[in-house]
Formats: C-alpha cells, structure tokens, sequence
C-alpha cells in the first residue's frame, strides 16, 4: 500500500507548476565537480561516474523535484502516509530523480525489497504511471538509483571531509568516512554484480576477539583497551545519558570497534582487485552489510 501511495504522491507532485526560479542543477556534472574537488579518491566512484556519463537517459520536460524522497523523510500511520518532509532540497529536474532516490539500498535499511524496504521496482514505475506520472522504464529508473548511491557516497565523503579538516571536529562525522565504502558496494552490487558477489565469498572473515598475545608493550593489549573502552561505553555511559550523548556514545562504540577489526585483518595485498579491496574495507567498517539482501538484483538490470 506504502509504495503506491509514494508512486502517487509523486506523481502528483511533478504534475505542479515548475517556479521559474527553481534551480534546475546537472546532478552529474555537480558530482563530477564535488568529486574532482575531493582528488578522485574512490575508483568505484569513478567507475559508476564513467557508466552514468556513457548510458545518460533522454532528458525530459522538467519537473517539481523533492530531491530527498525517502523513507527518513516520511511521517507514516495506520493508514499509510501522512506527510513528507525536509523540502530543503526542492528543484526542478527529471522526476525519475525521485524515485530512484527512493531505491537507493541505503534507505532500505536492510529490508529486502527495492522500493524503501516495502516494495519492487515495478510496482513502483506502475502505481506511478497509473497516478498520471510520466511512463519510466526500468532502465532509466537504474540509471537515477546508481546516481543516487553515488551522490550519498559524495555525502559521506564530504561530510567526513568536515571533521579531517577541523571545520567541524565530530566523532559522527568521522565514522561517516568509514561508510564510503558501503556505497561502493552497493555500487558494484548494481555494476559487477557477479565480482562483487565473488569477491564477497573471498572476504577477510574476522573474529573479532581481543589478540592477547603477542604483547610486546605489556597487557593489557591495544584490542584488549579498545574493548575495555567499549564495553564502558556501551555498559555505563549510554544507560546513563540520551539524545545525542547517548546517540555520539554508539558512534564511538562502533568507531572504537573498526580500530579493533582494522587492527585484527591488517593490511589487505596492494595487488587486491578492485571489488575484494572494497569487500576487504567493509569487512573492517561494517562486516553485516554483506549481511543485507543485494541492491543487484536482476529486477535491477535493464
């Protein structure tokens, strides 16, 4: 039922009037340009950017854009939907902007279907259609979902960008950085999926436990203070604090609990392939993501 009434409130958005003074941006050539401004750090990006700029889709009429459609932005009750919020982002664009932000794996919050968690793809691009809005192929809508998961990337990149630079010290933006590689995951997920499903079986498999030996400056070790101090942060200071102490003492948790993968795998072969060096960084940022239903699938593909 969600999905439908999303496809409908869309539909009925991009049929309003289009303010001359809307901005009406290229998102590509905006993440060629935010991406240039990072030094091209991420081969998957540019991967992804390289097959965007060869197969771009027909442009078409413009139209009202919310430009963050998605489940974070949704108030939601009994009876479906009840409003959208954060329309910060409002511009004039192409309203399969929309909807493949909508299927961007990150919003799915590791629910299986493509739409948001709830729905397929072509339950989607039909409610909409059957709503009034525009006929939009599965291919065009892949095209805007793979656009999408670069532009979070970006996001990621940019906020964890702030922090490293000092312009604004925080451990939340900090561990952002280490979700970058999340995106290009899932990004191999819609591009190589028969490599990156590969490289996923060939993953560093970690334990997880505190090393205890060798100790060559004494015990307890350096994984052995790193659990020390998570087990304090999830144990006294979370129960004893909320909202945001409570919220920064997970982040910390889990950043503290990267350290101690990273210190565990150690440094993956320089020669690694592109989708096991990526698999080998998730493995340290966030090893249950392998756990989550793949972005690729073959509804995914044209």
């Amino acid at each position: 039922m969600l999905v439908s009434q999303l496809a409908g409130f869309a539909a009925r958005l991009h049929a309003l009037d289009v303010p001359v003074s809307l901005p009406e941006p290229d998102p590509l050539a905006l993440l060629r340009d935010q991406l240039d401004s990072f030094g091209r750090p991420s081969e998957v990006f540019e991967l992804a950017l390289t097959e965007l700029e060869r197969d771009r889709p027909p442009a078409r009429e413009p139209v009202l854009v919310h430009g963050d459609f998605r489940l974070g932005n949704l108030i939601v009750g009994p009876e479906g939907l009840r409003a959208v919020l954060d329309w910060e982002l409002v511009h004039a664009g192409n309203p399969a902007e929309d909807l493949g932000w909508l299927c961007v794996k990150a919003w799915r919050f590791g629910a299986g279907p493509a739409v948001a968690g709830m729905g397929s793809r072509e339950d989607l691009l039909a409610a909409y259609l059957a709503a009034g809005g525009a006929e939009i192929s599965l291919a065009e809508l892949r095209w805007w979902e793979i656009l999408g998961t670069l532009r979070w990337g970006v996001i990621c990149l940019t906020q964890a960008s702030a922090h490293l630079s000092g312009a604004h010290r925080s451990i939340e933006l900090a561990a952002i950085g280490r979700r970058v590689c999340e995106q290009e995951w899932d990004l191999l997920l819609l591009l190589q999926p028969e490599a990156a499903a590969q490289a996923a079986e060939r993953r560093p498999r970690l334990t997880g436990a505190a090393e205890s030996v060798p100790a060559p400056y004494g015990r307890p070790t350096a994984s052995e203070l790193l659990e020390a101090v998570r087990e304090y942060l999830l144990g006294s200071v979370m129960p004893a604090t909320s909202g945001q102490v409570a919220f920064h003492g997970r982040v910390a948790a889990n950043a503290l609990a990267i350290v101690a993968r990273e210190l565990e795998l150690g440094a993956f072969p320089a020669d690694a392939g592109l989708a096991d060096a990526v698999a080998a960084r998730l493995a340290v940022a966030n090893p249950k993501y392998f756990e989550t239903v793949p972005a690729g699938s073959a509804a995914a593909r044209p």
